[in-house]
């Protein structure tokens, strides 16, 4: 009954928001207008690409199907969002406990606008996942001293969604860049990519933006670094003559990156005033404890579903950053997420997990022989068929044509056989002879 209840609730989530579903491919934008030098002039801002997803799409992962529901109590986001004046906002900015600067212009309140107006599910659905991924931010944030606010940096980037991947290949929680991404330790190859590891991202994120700060000592850079990359800003800073607060600079910048510090302004205000308009929280049943376990086999996680009972997809959210559900534990060393109860299980029955359907999971074969070719070929030397090893130890005096004679073969071969570039030989060491 639960069960039938909780995705009752998420259908009807879906067709309440059915007339503002967005399709992702096609850049959003918004109109605004700024003010400069005394006058006025209408703009339009691409919008960050996390606020065109679908909702659908957010409400795919295994762990929102499972562990977020609708609350009992008969909560539910209302579709009416009331209308506060300009002061309103201001003040409730400027009361939110920051470091960053929390300013207020037409351009945030258009933002505002988004996310309590037409994204008012989205929020309602943010809220709740936040629940999963809000501590693991703030330990790293913490960690490397950086303002907690942060966290919701996420929410312009992925609307956190750890499979999210952008137009141009960012991925991930904090949408990494490939090249990006591997300068900060996050491995990326065909059966791994650590940018949609929620933990290991959060960290070198974390690092990156510690970093940006080194740089430019003003967090509103910082975030729009992260976004369009540094060079970006750099030009930027150029062309207004060297100015380095970031709303002088606006108008230098890319589209998307013009919104998107007024978006972070607008996420925290969302995450933060929610209530105010009318926003109701999805109830978060949050899941049992997990724990990590260190990889250094190849490992299939059919294998793991097989023999300790978990679901395909419940490994598939926990270890979202195995793209083929292959941990290469085999090239390295990687981790594996588990929930608390079953990591026991796992090493209680290890040896036979990895051998577990290995013939068929793993039917990559390390060598073939080509058809038709003899056995010799496939050695790459004029091996006689069926030939036996022989060691020869070189004596005082002997030369390669002379062992020939001996053993009636060629001295070509003895050098294939011993993959010897010359004719030059020492006495003690060993010959490899095929006859």
């Amino acid at each position: 009954m639960r069960n039938l209840q909780r995705f009752t609730c998420l259908a009807m989530l879906l067709a309440a928001s059915a007339t503002c579903r967005i399709t992702a491919q096609t850049p959003q934008s918004v109109d605004v207008i700024v003010r400069e030098n005394g006058a006025e002039r209408h703009d339009t801002i691409d919008l960050p690409v996390s606020m065109t997803y679908p909702i659908d799409s957010l409400l795919s992962d295994w762990k929102i199907r499972t562990f977020v529901v609708l609350d009992d109590d008969g909560c539910e986001t209302s579709k009416q969002n009331p209308v506060f004046s300009d002061s309103v906002y201001i003040d409730r900015l400027s009361r939110m406990p920051t470091v960053m600067e929390m300013a207020y212009n037409d351009v945030v309140r258009r933002f505002i606008d988004q996310y309590t107006g037409r994204l008012r599910n989205h929020v309602a659905f943010m809220l709740s996942a936040s629940n999963f991924y809000i501590p693991i931010f703030e330990e790293a944030l913490d960690a490397y001293g950086l303002p907690l606010e942060l966290k919701y940096l996420p929410i312009i980037e992925s609307a956190l969604n750890p499979s999210a991947i952008s137009r141009a290949g960012a991925s991930g929680l904090w949408q990494f860049m490939l090249k990006t991404g591997k300068i900060y330790g996050l491995d990326s190859n065909s059966l791994v990519d650590e940018r949609q590891d929620p933990i290991k991202s959060t960290w070198a994120a974390a690092r990156y933006l510690k970093e940006l700060h080194n740089i430019y000592k003003d967090w509103n850079l910082v975030i729009a670094a992260y976004n369009c990359g540094p060079g970006n800003v750099n030009k930027a800073i150029r062309r207004a003559g060297g100015k380095t607060d970031y709303w002088e600079i606006y108008n230098n910048l890319p589209k998307e990156t013009r919104g998107y510090v007024p978006a972070f302004i607008a996420a925290n205000y969302a995450m933060t005033y929610y209530c105010d308009h009318n926003i109701c929280p999805l109830e978060t049943n949050i899941p049992a404890d997990t724990d990590t376990l260190t990889i250094s086999k190849r490992l299939h996680f059919e294998q793991i579903a097989d023999l300790c009972g978990i679901s395909i997809d419940q490994l598939r959210s926990l270890n979202p950053q195995y793209k083929k559900d292959v941990i290469p534990g085999d090239i390295k060393p990687y981790t594996l997420r588990l929930p608390h109860t079953e990591v026991c299980a796992f090493i209680d029955k290890q040896d036979t997990i990895y051998t577990h359907k290995a013939d068929v999971l793993f039917s990559n074969r390390r060598r073939v022989e080509i058809a038709g070719a003899s056995s010799s070929s496939s050695r790459g030397t004029a091996t006689p068929a069926n030939a036996k090893l022989t060691y020869h130890k070189i004596r005082n005096g002997e030369s390669l044509s002379t062992i020939a004679a001996k053993y009636r073969v060629s001295v070509n071969n003895i050098k294939r056989w011993n993959n010897m570039r010359n004719n030059n030989i020492v006495a003690g060491k060993t010959l490899k002879i095929y006859k």
